[in-house]
């Protein structure tokens, strides 16, 4: 994304990567979780289905919060391709994870709300190369129950362990190389989802 596009892009706007039928996800793990799960495609037991599980459609910003891989418990990256009818339903089924005065009547009814929804959004300053903030938000999507049980069981059509791409990018930047760190990310588009869906959820 050049100066120009992010002068132009949308405050709130899912940007990830996507098929027709299905959306690109990120999330880091310790290894014991992180490596069943890509061999499989599945997660393990001892994931814990009663915690709620953030999933990010941002490589960058999932990079900027495991630090490429290298923060303890968060040592093995993965990109989980889910389907997309699971992840539009999870946004339908949100509440903003804060109150805000224009979305909802008053702060109780916000609170009813956020005890209510399966699934919770958050935007955050999207990041760059070097985890600087942009002007631009990116979406963090919490799952926890029914969102997190179906995530699981329903929705995830493959696992795969980016670890190595991730480390791989992160010693371009340390070299000073942002055009070839640049030219290995996933090309993330912006993911078309109609105003019913998102909505609720623009902060």
């Amino acid at each position: 994304m050049n100066e120009q596009s992010i002068e132009t892009e949308p405050k709130f706007r899912i940007r990830a990567r996507h098929t027709d039928s299905t959306v690109t996800v990120y999330q880091a793990y310790r290894p014991q979780i992180g490596g069943p799960a890509a061999r499989t495609g599945r997660f393990p037991s001892a994931w814990k289905r009663d915690r709620m599980t953030w999933i990010k459609p941002s490589f960058l910003w999932m990079m900027y919060r495991c630090g490429w891989g290298t923060k303890e418990g968060q040592e093995t990256v993965l990109a989980v391709e889910i389907d997309r009818a699971g992840f539009e339903w999870a946004l339908r089924n949100a509440c903003l994870s804060h109150y805000v005065p224009d979305l909802h009547a008053d702060q109780a009814a916000w609170k009813r709300q956020l005890r209510r929804s399966p699934a919770r959004v958050q935007w955050d300053p999207e990041r760059d190369l070097h985890h600087n903030p942009l002007p631009h938000r990116s979406l963090q999507l919490g799952l926890a129950g029914e969102a997190a049980a179906r995530y699981a069981d329903e929705w995830i059509v493959g696992i795969e362990d980016v670890t190595p791409l991730a480390t791989e990018i992160h010693g371009l930047v340390r070299a000073g190389e942002p055009a070839r760190a640049k030219g290995l990310l996933p090309e993330e588009r912006p993911y078309p989802v109609a105003d019913e869906v998102l909505g609720h959820l623009r902060a």
